[in-house]
């Protein structure tokens, strides 16, 4: 049986492409595979966040975990910062990865931008905790989009080179697992970017918090272009030069699990009205139950704050041996 291992940063509006892109494939994966899922608190504070948020913020993902269909008996549900072997084996790793291989980061560049010099340290060496969540488990897959592709192979490589430096096959050479449907949502305002919580305009996503009449609204204003919905021919266009319609057709494969050929053969030729109001219809009908045991959830705090405090017990009595056994690897002194 694999061991799974995944998180999603606490920062408010989970969105389609959360769920879409990460939380609905948690849940598939939960029934055969041992399943480690974290809400990584620590990785909010890489830039500055309101203390109260990062509270709501990680009760909220909790929430989606629970309504989307996790279960806290099958799948460990934590928050980051409860397990203190992250940050241990974190520190650990900031000696074992190169000043190289963080230079090549590309979401670091992304995210400091030209700010570079004011970013914090922990931005910077973010990916160093990333592959501790990981490694701290000694996880064995670890799903991930095409964004986070270059901060696994980081985690690889650590685990190789402290297998290296000590010479024992200690950490596990961690393998993706890709989820090829649905793994990169675009923004419904800008097919050629990400569907982003940090987007300024609302109107780019489908919030997992927004009700029937906002979902109508956002897919009804969603950018497309002058031609027809796409038939699957040559003259159809392809993703790259219709980004926007293309990427309507992906959220209603997705949303529907259906192929995005017969959907091109259902509504190919058509106004693109018409394959938004059946995309309205879908993702009303899949996305309301989840806001409303959402807010069922979020109505009793006691519950959620109970289902991550018996995660992070399970998730320390895992990790716990596995620093006690890193540490005596090396050299430190311990009880």
């Amino acid at each position: 049986m694999a061991r799974i291992f995944s998180g999603v940063q606490p920062t408010g509006n989970l969105h389609l492409g959360n769920y879409l892109g990460a939380i609905k494939n948690f849940v598939s994966l939960q029934s055969q595979n041992e399943c480690i899922y974290c809400v990584v608190d620590m990785h909010a504070i890489t830039v500055w966040q309101d203390p109260s948020q990062i509270a709501n913020n990680t009760r909220e993902v909790t929430a989606a975990f629970l309504a989307s269909g996790l279960d806290p008996k099958k799948s460990l549900i934590f928050n980051q910062s409860r397990v203190p072997q992250h940050a241990e084996i974190g520190w650990i790793f900031n000696c074992v990865a190169r000043i190289g291989w963080l230079n090549r980061m590309t979401q670091f560049k992304e995210k400091a931008g030209k700010i570079r010099e004011n970013a914090s340290v922990g931005l910077y060496v973010y990916p160093n905790l990333m592959a501790a969540d990981i490694l701290a488990y000694k996880a064995t897959h670890v799903p991930v989009g095409e964004d986070q592709k270059q901060h696994l192979e980081l985690t690889r490589d650590i685990a190789q080179k402290f297998n290296n430096d000590f010479g024992i096959e200690f950490f596990p050479i961690v393998e993706s697992l890709i989820m090829k449907s649905a793994s990169r949502i675009m923004s419904l305002r800008d097919g050629r970017k990400k569907m982003s919580k940090s987007d300024l305009s609302d109107f780019s996503r489908l919030n997992l918090n927004d009700d029937a009449n906002a979902i109508a609204t956002k897919i009804k204003k969603a950018r497309t272009d002058s031609m027809p919905v796409p038939d699957g021919s040559l003259r159809g266009g392809d993703r790259d030069s219709r980004p926007e319609a293309f990427n309507l057709l992906e959220i209603y494969s997705a949303l529907n699990d259906q192929a995005i050929p017969n959907i091109q053969a259902a509504f190919g030729g058509k106004p693109f009205s018409v394959l938004k109001e059946a995309l309205i219809e879908v993702a009303v009908e899949k996305l309301g139950p989840i806001r409303k045991e959402m807010q069922r959830l979020l109505g009793d705090k006691a519950y959620i704050e109970g289902v991550l405090s018996a995660g992070a017990e399970r998730a320390r009595k895992i990790a716990l041996p596995i620093r006690d056994d890193l540490f005596k690897i090396l050299g430190f002194i311990q009880d």
